[in-house]
């Protein structure tokens, strides 16, 4: 994928575009590639993305079962937070993402990718774990901590991100829940267009 729709195209070594089961029923959504991400391509392979893969371990799963995205596809400089015209610029991606894998569950990390997938501005600490049911085609939005979070915030709140996971994996489990209802977005609750 090449990709000049923003300033971050001249500094990054690669597009992080995504990575997982295309027909994935559990979708996974962090804030931006760190340097890992950059150097090899593909999201979540650092430390955080070590204990993502043990969180979906406990429940299950592994990452040839679910899809892993991010707001925006190439590394800030300096791991910095991602600028609003930089999540302008990436978030058509990330509505395609998920249109097409169509997920039954999705999962944002952080706070940039729960206030964007939200429309919210309520930070992660008071959203994480609360189920949003039919949030967008059909799919139910569930928000946790940034691994990343995690590795600096220690126990708690890699406790508070399994108690989020179980959560999904309930979710997930449940009877009669129905394949992504095939209905138009709800254009205000999903603000992803250009």
């Amino acid at each position: 994928m090449a990709c000049y729709d923003c300033e971050l195209s001249a500094t990054r070594t690669n597009v992080v575009f995504g990575t997982g089961d295309p027909d994935a029923d559990l979708m996974l959504v962090g804030e931006a590639p760190g340097k890992n991400e950059d150097l090899e391509g593909e999201p979540f392979v650092g430390r955080a993305g070590q204990l993502l893969d043990s969180l979906l371990d406990e429940i299950g799963l592994g990452r040839d079962d679910v899809y892993i995205a991010n707001v925006i596809k190439c590394r800030p400089p300096g791991n910095r937070d991602p600028l609003p015209g930089e999540i302008d610029a990436c978030k058509g991606y990330l509505r395609e993402q998920i249109r097409l894998v169509r997920p039954r569950v999705v999962v944002t990390l952080g706070n940039f990718a729960t206030k964007l997938l939200l429309n919210t501005d309520v930070g992660i600490t008071r959203l994480r774990g609360h189920r949003h049911d039919q949030w967008w085609l059909g799919s139910t939005l569930i928000p946790t901590f940034h691994p990343a979070a995690a590795l600096r915030g220690g126990d708690r709140v890699t406790d508070q991100m399994r108690e989020d996971f179980s959560t999904v994996r309930a979710t997930l489990d449940e009877a009669g829940m129905s394949a992504a209802d095939p209905t138009p977005p709800d254009q205000g609750r999903l603000e992803l267009s250009g």
